[in-house]
């Protein structure tokens, strides 16, 4: 049975799969087309990506508007935040983060239209991403972690670690 918790947006969810435990640690399904679609997510996936990452890593804040996201923490620990960049939306730039960690195992599904990006809490992070459309550099935006029209408020310890991509955003 799959856990659904809302968010502060109709369309993004935390999901939770069912964990079995024992001597020798645990089990999980980490995505059942049949078990999500009764659950209300019927996105095709089309690509799977995973980042490594260490502490103090921004990454993001990344979206395209053809692309929804299923994102993990496979290990580690992470600080993982969803921005309506809908125009036409009521909740247009609002912002929620979201621990997601391989001891909560919660998924994050990240609609069409939202940016995402997380900040690294561990040492050592492994996320993994399903996407509904394959990556294109050319639909990709990116929207500033420090955006002040946004006001993300990031548990940064110390300087953040970014690319430049996501440096110059």
């Amino acid at each position: 049975m799959i856990q659904v918790r809302d968010t502060n947006f109709a369309e993004a969810k935390i999901f939770i799969p069912e964990v079995y435990r024992d001597q020798r640690g645990y089990f999980k399904e980490t995505f059942s087309t049949a078990k999500y679609a009764a659950v209300g997510l019927h996105d095709v996936w089309l690509q799977d990506s995973v980042s490594r990452s260490r502490r103090n890593v921004i990454r993001g804040l990344h979206y395209d508007l053809r692309m929804a996201k299923l994102v993990q923490v496979l290990v580690g620990r992470i600080f993982d935040v969803i921005v309506d960049v809908r125009p036409e939306s009521p909740t247009f730039r609002r912002w929620q983060g979201f621990e997601l960690s391989e001891d909560n195992h919660w998924q994050l599904y990240v609609p069409r239209g939202f940016a995402h990006g997380f900040l690294a809490l561990s040492q050592d992070v492994i996320v993994h991403y399903k996407m509904s459309a394959l990556y294109d550099p050319a639909s990709e935006r990116v929207l500033s972690w420090r955006d002040p029209a946004v006001g993300i408020t990031w548990p940064l310890e110390g300087e953040p670690i970014l690319s430049p991509k996501d440096a110059s955003a």
